[in-house]
């Protein structure tokens, strides 16, 4: 059984090109480890053939395999021009059982040794399909796709592709990993650009419960589709907390408990090798996201912020949660602790300077540095339950 994909923005790569193929290459190598796939990659194309039993977790990981902009289960014969006619048949009369009334063939030919173009192979191709189905070249039922490379390829049914460049050719990154809609959405998009991800999480127990904890350890999980392998990083957050609720002033609360996390979001990047701190935030969202409020955060990272959802309203954010199949778990209702203490009325225009004072008359240093050495760490990778470890000193990657 053959599976093709078609290589996508990584194409366009100069004299590097061959380190995203390998890197692509290795990304599927290492989601398909010991379920029997031999994977090739020539001239813009990336090839599994697999034991049928293998063909369920092929197509999943095809469906969440970032760098191709599509793929197809194929069909294969040999360089002879009878043999097309006969598999590309085959595969139309499947297509007209399944209701098809129109076709059109869709040729492409890689080897030019080979005696017929491209119009003549869809002319030579189409003559016996129209025993089955009516010839329609603009809005055609199903397309039948023939390619003929170092042997030919027949297929229909192409389906789309994740696009962006290959998982970890563009760094690390640590999102701060809430529970809502736009934070997962935010590690999806990073992804997309090549970049490996770490995830890190704010518990605050008993007022966030473990069913909230368990919703992102299901969002990390489904990012781990994406990016192969994370690690989610859960930090208990209630004593800085209840600290910042007993002596900062209640309208910066908000905006106090995300400098504390750009604290220990900052020792975390630094012990993953991270080379940014990646949030969700929307300029204009909520209060803490208008820009004086997040250049109060940004002045306490000690690395570059990306924000990839911050020109997205809800709906393109929806949207793309929706795709990922992130939307159902992050509706859930259990609340995270940034919604926990909300003051009335927060301050919408933070300065640094402010911000500075309030944070160092909390005198929560302390706290900070024993939530960050208590954590608890989840590893997750693409097709296998997470994995929880003991201590962070257990940790070996």
């Amino acid at each position: 059984m053959t599976y093709l994909a078609k290589l996508g923005e990584l194409t366009l790569k100069g004299s590097n090109i061959q380190e995203f193929e390998n890197l692509l290459k290795h990304n599927t190598a290492k989601c398909l480890e010991g379920n029997g796939c031999r994977i090739t990659l020539r001239a813009g194309r990336l090839y599994i053939d697999c034991p049928e039993e293998s063909a369920s977790k092929v197509e999943f990981l095809l469906n969440h395999l970032i760098g191709i902009t599509g793929w197809a289960k194929c069909r294969t014969c040999e360089k002879d021009l009878e043999q097309i006619k006969a598999t590309a048949y085959e595969l139309a009369k499947l297509m007209a059982e399944k209701g098809c009334k129109t076709f059109k063939i869709d040729s492409r030919r890689a080897d030019k040794s080979f005696p017929l173009n491209s119009y003549e192979i869809n002319c030579e191709a189409a003559g016996d399909i129209e025993a089955l189905m009516k010839v329609d070249v603009h809005k055609p039922d199903c397309i039948i796709y023939i390619e003929v490379r170092e042997k030919v390829y027949v297929y229909t049914d192409s389906e789309t592709g994740c696009r962006g460049l290959p998982v970890g050719c563009s760094g690390k990154g640590l999102l701060l990993l809430s529970g809502g809609l736009d934070s997962p959405v935010a590690g999806y998009r990073m992804l997309r650009r090549g970049m490996k991800i770490e995830c890190c999480y704010f518990h605050s127990y008993p007022y966030t419960s473990e069913e909230a904890k368990q919703k992102v350890v299901t969002l990390a999980q489904k990012l781990a589709y994406y990016g192969i392998t994370t690690y989610l990083n859960i930090i208990p957050f209630t004593d800085v907390q209840m600290r910042i609720k007993e002596k900062a002033p209640e309208a910066w609360s908000t905006l106090i408990l995300r400098v504390c996390m750009m604290k220990i979001a900052n020792m975390l990047a630094r012990r993953c090798n991270a080379k940014c701190i990646i949030t969700g935030e929307s300029v204009g969202q909520v209060a803490s996201q208008t820009i004086e409020n997040m250049t109060v955060t940004e002045h306490f990272s000690e690395f570059p912020m990306m924000r990839p959802c911050c020109g997205l309203d809800k709906e393109e954010i929806i949207r793309t949660a929706e795709d990922i199949d992130t939307y159902e778990t992050s509706i859930l209702p259990y609340e995270d602790c940034c919604v926990l203490f909300s003051p009335r009325h927060p301050v919408l225009r933070g300065t640094q300077d402010e911000a500075e004072d309030i944070y160092n008359s909390l005198e929560v240093d302390d706290l900070i540095e024993k939530a960050y050495n208590e954590r608890e760490i989840v590893k997750l990778t693409f097709g296998d339950a997470p994995v929880w470890i003991a201590t962070p000193a257990a940790r070996n990657d």
